[in-house]
């Protein structure tokens, strides 16, 4: 699972900076605007659950809510199958 943590807070990085350009580039605020709020929930919960202790109850309720989430980067190269909810 740390694994799946790690891809997916590096494909958030990643998404962070091409937004980024974006906005500096096209002036995208509008797609920034609804996209970037999310981005950054899904890295606040990826990083909580890799603070998590195993025995806490939520964790695996985390931790398929992140495999629900990793899948929007199912065709990235890094993406493992065994990952899918």
């Amino acid at each position: 699972m740390d694994d799946l943590v790690e891809f997916l807070v590096a494909r958030i990085m990643d998404d962070n900076h091409a937004y980024a350009y974006v906005a500096d580039t096209l002036g995208g605020d509008a797609l920034l605007d609804s996209h970037l709020p999310m981005l950054d929930l899904t890295e606040q919960l990826a990083r909580e659950y890799a603070a998590m202790d195993p025995s806490d109850p939520r964790s695996e309720g985390v931790a398929y809510a992140l495999r629900v989430l990793a899948q929007s980067y199912a065709e990235h190269r890094a993406y493992r199958e065994e990952w899918r909810p």
